[in-house]
């Protein structure tokens, strides 16, 4: 949402690899790519202090399961991934997490019953995604108030079932140390290791504000693992964001955020492709 890649690319050169899995911790991901001695590029990673410092996420199936399919693919399938590509470019094609005949059944709403809750489900015109796995919001979602409001009550839905209490003492201490072990991996190969607090707003904002004071988690990771930070509310161009539905950008903001994420990354001593040819 947040990333606008072809803005980055544009403006860049770069060829930006979007490996971010929806609303899951992005640790796993940084521990492979430390573990990938052929990896020593730019890395950007995104700190969303709920997801980030979980000690166990619950979900964290789902991120392995997609880091042992990139190691075990098979060259048939990734030849398939390439021939689709082409294809799906050309296509108009139903999406079937939403305009299915399955999905459809499971947009209809049903009242709970004893000892069975449905967790609710998004609006379509929230989680759009590009071939570059790119997610956005349709503008008919940005203009919905309605819309919006259905996705900021998912959010309170979530946060009302999440009951644990934010990482702190050893097991605080302990997602700093990997995350150092992890980062020193990737600089000691001559790679780059920037994170990033993205803009939130709203309800949400006040929540993390509270639960995930700045000086505890995000000071401190810097500290810890001698990274570079971009933080939104430091920058004026970015401070003024007001997320939709409290949590992410709309395609023009991204736009906006993407052109000062990159003045700020320049600020910082990165280069890039583009700027040196120029």
């Amino acid at each position: 949402y947040d990333l606008d890649i072809p803005t980055w690319q544009e403006l860049t050169g770069d060829h930006a690899i979007q490996l971010a899995n929806t609303g899951s911790n992005p640790r796993p991901f940084l521990q492979d790519l430390a573990n990938d001695e052929n990896f020593k590029g730019k890395l950007v990673i995104d700190v969303t202090e709920g997801l980030f410092f979980r000690p166990s996420p619950p979900d964290a199936w789902k991120t392995n399961k997609i880091i042992a399919y990139y190691h075990h693919i098979t060259p048939t399938q990734r030849f398939s991934f390439q021939v689709d590509r082409v294809l799906e470019s050309k296509l108009a094609l139903l999406d079937q997490f939403y305009f299915s005949i399955n999905a459809l059944m499971d947009h209809i709403k049903m009242p709970d019953r004893k000892d069975v809750v449905l967790e609710p489900l998004f609006p379509p015109g929230f989680d759009r995604t590009t071939l570059e796995r790119q997610n956005y919001m349709t503008p008919e979602f940005v203009a919905d108030t309605n819309l919006r409001k259905q996705v900021q009550g998912i959010w309170g839905y979530y946060g009302k079932q999440d009951t644990s209490a934010p990482a702190s003492g050893a097991a605080l201490d302990s997602i700093f140390y990997s995350v150092k072990m992890a980062v020193d991996k990737i600089k000691s190969r001559g790679g780059q290791v920037l994170f990033v607090r993205t803009p939130s707003s709203g309800f949400f904002r006040q929540v993390e504000i509270k639960k995930y004071p700045r000086a505890v988690y995000w000071d401190r990771l810097l500290a810890v693992t001698g990274c570079p930070g971009i933080y939104f509310e430091d920058y004026p161009a970015t401070a003024h964001f007001v997320c939709p539905e409290w949590s992410h950008l709309k395609p023009g903001d991204a736009v906006t955020y993407t052109h000062s994420l990159v003045s700020e990354l320049e600020e910082k001593g990165w280069t890039f492709r583009k700027k040196q040819e120029m």
